[in-house]
């Protein structure tokens, strides 16, 4: 098992470092494909493993050597070197760009960690450096298997970036695959790492990654948007930091998991948990630090699905999840649910309002983890098992739109949802493979309206049952942005849905010329996007129910047979019989062609009708996006300052029913 794990942490920065050399995209390619092998048949034999071994714990020993140094010591020398690897980029950067506060946020950050490690002031506990339990499987699988065949979509995906930008933009491949990889090694150490230290500095590591990858065009938008991302991470970042070194010299804690386990009330050590909170809700781009993710749409294809999928903003709900039994009843949790139901219902809302299909899959991506946030928030162990569904579940489903979406741009010139009218027709394939991802966001019987009822239950109950003001106030808030966040959901999915499988006679199917590499990733995602469904039982009862188990010390039976049994039945509805009465029934048979009706005489092709004067109109249809009502430019600014006040008003609530520590 330990050796799988180096493998894990290592391997992807080894294969970073091949391909930061190689320039030959052939070469390039099959360096790619054998990384991406490797790390999913390695992730995938981790995980067997791990459930037929029952290992419960993975640790570095303290006493192993290597070099004549132990390996923790040599480990922490490795990451003091990044660590400052890490601040001088960033400050040279930062200079080059005339972006300061930049370089002052990261040598604060790192200063105060620097100080905390060598000043003597951090405890020296005897701890498990890194921990391995089902919440850690789950996202090993995530990251390797998404994170890679992302990669793998990019090796088809850059070719045709580059040749449909020319020259606008210059191609350094190298770099964009090697910073990829970087990232993914990365992710595998942030959620193996159980010491505080250890998964500050792979945090650390995932923010400059994906400032970099959003800056890979270096246009000036491109520099604007990664250093927004970059000195918003970085915020985060100190908020963690001064978490980690209160926890340190206030409770002796140093491992996330004496966070959980600490004897210590929860009201006292409310305010470092909100630290590290805050590090997390900046990660997860949540009020009032979403901007940052939805400038991230101005890199290529593959960095934004990789962000909103297998590593960025899943880091952040990952740590929430972590801190959920910390902040269950307590102002930290009231904070960061309140904060996470304010985040999914504006930006569902908001998503309403933009046609460009990225932006509303950013929207949508900001809105799921809103809900992730939310029920991590809450803290009970129902909500923490559908806040690690609804993971699952927008993970694979939104690599899958991503990718969708970057290849319908290059085959039609435009990521413009009212220029995929027709898509059914044009092209089919994407078409089928856009519905797969668009209806397993909102739709029975795909995971995430299951984990979407779970969580709504589970704030109704919690209301109910609690005897706390504070707590039924934020239940009844977030059972009304859940109510009002779905029902908005349910219009922008729907509208693009239609809209795609919507066309006129005169379309007609168009070449299709998406490469192999593009194909392959996406096939595989609308497999595992549909296969997650008749595992979703599975997966309930021996992956998340025991995980949920053991750190609430209590057995949940969530999903009940009853709803087993709904859930079958609705996948035999659903593709079954829809199937069986096709190749029975409907294949061979003609189609009836009926006239569209125009309230008026229709032209022979039958896009237009002749109106009363004689003259020919043509049919022209689009959507309703409502940007007059509640547009960005109406809502965006008042939901962050509605933000910024609960995050003050509960920081301060905490430090005062906590005693001020």
């Amino acid at each position: 098992m330990e050796g799988m794990i180096t493998f894990l942490v290592g391997f992807p920065f080894i294969s970073a470092l091949l391909l930061s050399i190689v320039k030959q995209n052939a070469v390039r390619k099959v360096i790619t494909y054998v990384s991406s092998g490797a790390i999913i048949f390695t992730a995938i034999t981790f995980a067997l493993s791990y459930f037929m071994l029952g290992a419960g714990e993975v640790t570095f020993v303290e006493n192993a050597t290597l070099f004549g140094k132990e390996v923790i010591e040599l480990v922490d020398y490795a990451m003091i070197a990044g660590e400052i690897f890490l601040v001088g980029l960033i400050t040279v950067l930062s200079i080059k760009y005339k972006k300061y506060y930049a370089a002052v946020l990261s040598i604060a950050q790192t200063g105060l960690e620097f100080w905390y490690e060598f000043s003597g002031k951090k405890p020296h506990n005897a701890i498990n450096y890194m921990r391995c339990d089902e919440l850690t499987v789950i996202m090993i699988l995530i990251i390797a298997i998404v994170g890679t065949l992302i990669t793998v979509y990019a090796c088809g995906y850059m070719d045709d970036y580059h040749h449909h930008h020319g020259d606008e933009v210059k191609d350094r491949r190298s770099y964009f695959f090697a910073i990829m990889y970087i990232f993914i090694g990365a992710m595998f150490g942030l959620v193996l790492s159980n010491s505080l230290i250890w998964l500050y500095f792979f945090w650390e590591v995932t923010s400059v990654c994906s400032f970099l990858l959003i800056g890979y065009t270096k246009t000036n938008e491109a520099i604007h948007n990664c250093f927004r991302a970059l000195w918003m991470n970085l915020l985060g970042g100190l908020g963690m930091a001064i978490g980690i070194v209160l926890f340190g010299t206030k409770f002796g804690i140093t491992d996330l998991q004496g966070i959980i386990a600490t004897p210590e009330s929860k009201a006292a050590i409310a305010i470092p948990v909100i630290c590290l909170a805050f590090g997390a809700l900046t990660k997860s781009a949540q009020l009032p630090f979403s901007k940052w993710l939805l400038g991230a749409m101005v890199a290529p294809t593959p960095s934004s699905a990789l962000l909103h999928s297998a590593t960025m903003v899943k880091a952040g709900v990952y740590l929430l999840i972590r801190l959920a039994p910390a902040m269950t009843g307590e102002c930290s949790g009231y904070l960061v649910g309140l904060i996470g139901g304010l985040t999914f219902l504006a930006m569902s809302m908001l998503a309403i309002t933009v046609s460009d299909g990225k932006k509303v899959l950013a929207y949508s991506t900001l809105s799921n983890l809103g809900l992730i946030t939310a029920c991590a928030g809450v803290g009970t162990q129902e909500t923490v098992w559908a806040a690690i569904f609804l993971l699952i579940f927008h993970a694979v489903s939104k690599s899958l739109l991503f990718q969708t979406v970057g290849s319908i741009e290059h085959q039609t010139g435009s990521r413009d949802i009212e220029s995929m009218h027709g898509l059914v027709r044009k092209y089919p394939y994407l078409n089928w493979t856009l519905v797969v991802g668009i209806t397993g966001m909102f739709l029975a019987p795909f995971g995430m309206l299951v984990s979407k009822w779970a969580a709504l239950k589970a704030f109704v109950d919690t209301g109910l049952r609690s005897g706390n003001i504070l707590e039924i106030f934020t239940s009844t808030i977030l059972v009304l942005c859940i109510c009002f966040g779905s029902a908005t959901t349910l219009f922008y999915w729907s509208k693009w849905l239609a809209t795609i499988l919507a066309s006129n006679p005169a379309d007609k199917r168009m070449k299709n010329t998406i490469s192999k590499n593009q194909w392959i990733s996406l096939f595989i995602h609308g497999t595992m996007m549909i296969t997650i469904i008749f595992l979703f039982p599975i997966i309930s009862k021996n992956v998340v129910n025991p995980y949920t188990s053991s750190i609430y010390h209590s057995g949940l039976e969530v999903v009940s047979k009853e709803n087993i049994i709904l859930t079958i039945i609705m996948l035999v509805f659903i593709f079954i019989v829809p199937a069986v009465s096709y190749f029975l029934i409907a294949k061979n048979r003609p189609f009836p062609k009926a006239d569209r009706y125009f309230n008026g005489a229709g032209t022979v092709d039958q896009v237009g009708f002749i109106d009363s004067f004689g003259n020919e109109k043509r049919e022209f249809l689009t959507n309703w996006y409502m940007e007059n009502i509640f547009g960005e430019h109406k809502m965006y600014k008042p939901s962050v300052y509605v933000a910024i006040i609960i995050i003050i008003a509960l920081t301060v609530a905490a430090y005062f029913v906590g005693g001020g520590m």
